[in-house]
């Protein structure tokens, strides 16, 4: 895909929110599954 701008680019063609969104909630899911995992492993160190 060819965008005229950055704007075009962060807006997708109107599907900027949905596309941005799965992005970031993919990467918070990921964060959150990776502190969890650490969590788990230290509790069962001690």
């Amino acid at each position: 895909m060819n965008w005229a701008d950055w704007s075009d680019f962060w807006h997708m063609g109107g599907y900027g929110l949905y596309v941005w969104g799965s992005f970031g909630a993919c990467a918070a899911l990921m964060a959150a599954e990776s502190w969890a995992i650490r969590q788990r492993r230290r509790a069962l160190c001690e």
